[in-house]
């Protein structure tokens, strides 16, 4: 399947799920994640602000700000810029639509790299929304622990994958994927 039809089908699977639905299933897989030892053992940790589509986290930024070094992305141009979450952080709304931290750029190091998708496939490859810019990011960061995580229906057989894009070490579904 090429990667448009892949995002279509998502899509449209997407559609077959109230946001109440996603929101309960969102905490469900974040309660997985914050469980994981990789997780556990993180001070930094990179996460995201979610789309409508995507695996929920403001309550879990809330959650976790004050226990661990939280990082967002930003887009700026074409690239991902790393800012720290804090309790007097300002958002904005960005180039897609996404609420991104206003502050100034993160220079440390990170822990851990929780990465959102499209679609995953159990051997860590990711499906982006096309414009690469988590792949672009993470290139930068390949000695650091990357979970992808998704609604199980973004879980599938295979994404076709092109030389760039970079694998995640392990995908957080409902689904016990296995380590890729």
């Amino acid at each position: 399947m090429e990667k448009k039809e892949l995002r279509a089908l998502i899509k449209a699977l997407k559609k077959q799920h109230t946001k109440e639905q996603l929101l309960e299933q969102s905490e469900q897989i974040l309660a997985k994640l914050e469980q994981h030892p990789d997780f556990v053992e993180a001070e930094r940790v990179m996460l995201y602000s979610a789309l409508p589509d995507e695996v929920q986290t403001q309550s879990f930024l809330e959650k976790w700000h004050l226990r661990k070094t939280i990082i967002l992305p930003t887009v700026v141009g074409d690239d991902i810029i790393p800012v720290e979450y804090g309790a007097d952080t300002g958002f904005a709304v960005g180039d897609f639509n996404i609420l991104e931290p206003q502050n100034e750029p993160y220079t440390g190091g990170f822990d851990l790299i929780v990465v959102p998708g499209v679609a995953f496939d159990r051997k860590g490859n990711r499906l982006g929304r096309g414009k690469g810019y988590y792949d672009r990011f993470l290139c930068h960061h390949l000695d650091v622990k990357r979970i992808g995580i998704c609604f199980d229906f973004q879980l599938v057989e295979e994404v076709p994958t092109e030389p760039l894009d970079i694998k995640m070490d392990e995908v957080i579904s409902l689904f016990d994927a296995p380590r890729c």
